[in-house]
């Protein structure tokens, strides 16, 4: 079977910064705690992602590459906010009449509030049993690779405005911390240039935008490294880390793990009892002594075989209260994976559903428009046949004044006209003829149009 590569790209949440979700995370790609997956909610939170992503709390630096921004992750956002807000809020602040209602600086005000001040997202491409083997050369090859995620990201979302990217070499696998700022425009209160992580990160988008930086990733690795290489299949519902203790039966299963446990520790003791007891044995067989008919018989004292048979009693009841407790120890672990499985097809497929419900209500909006458009374009059709209805009879009505003036009161001057009218093409040669001749008839609109479907029916018969 072909070789396949994973590829994770977690967007940071708020969601995840609890002790319990720091631990999950290490069941992420990499196998560490790099994709700890927290938001940045603050200058603080900011301030905690640059040591973390600079190394500034070790001073290594030679296992890391910035391959966008500088070495100041804080000041490369401060650059953004002056680059993409300054001009609305220079804007803002002259529509207000009042001293207090300006906003001074915009990174400062959005770092005091509920918003996210800016998002990191964290890009990793292969996991630690595929990089395992790989030597420093073949791992830094993935900056070529990385630095064309960061192109891919500005296209795939124009929005999200990057301001750092590094890459850390020092840990199981190559893997990539973005940070940026996710921007909305023309809002209708405040600035209308803002912050806006939830807009522009949505469920839905959030899915399209991994579905297409991920088929990016994998052709620029296949470029670089000159492979044919597929991805393995997306697992859905990834960028949120998952609860166990939330699944059903957990409690239950729990509390049997714990009685069972209390069990190991009984049994732990009943071990150091028996390596006692073992010791014991030992010095009873090394004391035994030849039987005066038969040098290969030995004598044992009743007691001593009393001693034996306890051991053996002893021996037995250990090994059964081990082996349960072995056995719930890995009936358990079978439980969490399954259920942790079971929860990420059901995240999986509430995922495909909401995406169908969207697509379903984009569907129904675009059919009610066409209705719309159908009943005015059969209005307007009604519209047009009554007018031609009118203008054949008031034509009729023109041929007929012409051929009475032109035969009967021998107006020349209608003569010229429909002469002038023929010439440029305004009569047709029929036309011309009637107006002429006062024998041809000039028939109702009524009359030619039941002559010409019954020539239609009459062809059609034969």
């Amino acid at each position: 079977m072909d070789e396949e590569l994973a590829y994770s790209f977690h967007l940071g949440s708020d969601k995840n910064k609890s002790k319990v979700a720091k631990k999950v995370s290490k069941g992420n790609v990499s196998g560490t705690t790099s994709l700890s997956n927290n938001a940045i909610q603050n200058a603080n939170d900011l301030s905690r992602v640059n040591k973390h992503n600079l190394r500034d709390y070790d001073n290594q630096r030679d296992l890391i590459t910035t391959i966008y921004g500088n070495n100041d992750i804080v000041e490369d956002v401060k650059q953004v906010y002056l680059d993409e807000f300054e001009e609305a809020r220079l804007e803002y602040n002259n529509k207000q009449p009042k001293k207090d209602r300006k906003i001074n600086n915009y990174f400062d005000k959005v770092s005091g509030s509920q918003n996210d001040i800016a998002c990191e997202i964290i890009i990793e491409l292969g996991d630690m049993d595929f990089w395992s083997n790989k030597d420093d050369e073949y791992k830094f090859k993935m900056v070529d690779v990385y630095r064309e995620q960061i192109e891919d990201l500005s296209k795939i979302v124009p929005a999200f405005k990057v301001a750092n990217a590094t890459i850390h070499f020092d840990e199981t696998s190559p893997h990539m911390h973005v940070v940026g700022v996710p921007i909305i425009k023309n809002c209708k209160r405040g600035m209308k240039k803002q912050v806006g992580k939830s807009q522009v990160f949505t469920k839905t988008s959030l899915t399209q935008i991994q579905d297409k930086m991920r088929n990016a990733c994998i052709k620029s690795y296949n470029k670089f490294y000159g492979v044919d290489i597929r991805l393995k299949e997306k697992q859905k519902g990834r960028n949120q880390d998952i609860n166990v203790k939330e699944m059903g039966d957990y409690r239950k299963i729990k509390k049997q793990m714990q009685e069972k446990e209390r069990k190991l520790e009984k049994a732990n003791k009943q071990t150091i009892k028996l390596d006692t007891a073992s010791n014991n044995i030992n010095e009873i067989l090394d004391n035994l002594k030849p039987t005066k008919l038969n040098k290969n018989n030995m004598l044992i004292s009743s007691e001593n075989v009393k001693i034996i048979k306890n051991y053996t009693k002893d021996v037995k009841d250990t090994t059964k209260t081990i082996r349960t407790v072995n056995d719930l120890n890995m009936a358990i672990r079978d439980f969490e994976h399954s259920a942790f499985e079971v929860q990420q097809e059901n995240s999986s497929l509430k995922n495909e559903l909401d995406l169908k419900d969207e697509e379903i209500g984009k569907l129904n909006k675009v059919i009610s428009k066409q209705k719309k458009t159908i009943g005015k374009l059969q209005v307007e059709k009604q519209s047009l046949k009554e007018q031609l209805q009118r203008f054949k009879g008031f034509w009729h009505s023109i041929i007929k004044y012409f051929q009475n003036k032109i035969n009967w009161d021998n107006d020349k001057s209608f003569i010229e006209v429909a002469k002038d009218l023929f010439t440029n093409k305004i009569f047709d040669s029929n036309e011309y003829e009637i107006v002429n001749d006062a024998r041809k008839k000039v028939k109702p609109i009524d009359e030619i149009e039941a002559i010409k479907d019954k020539k239609k029916n009459n062809m059609e018969l034969k």
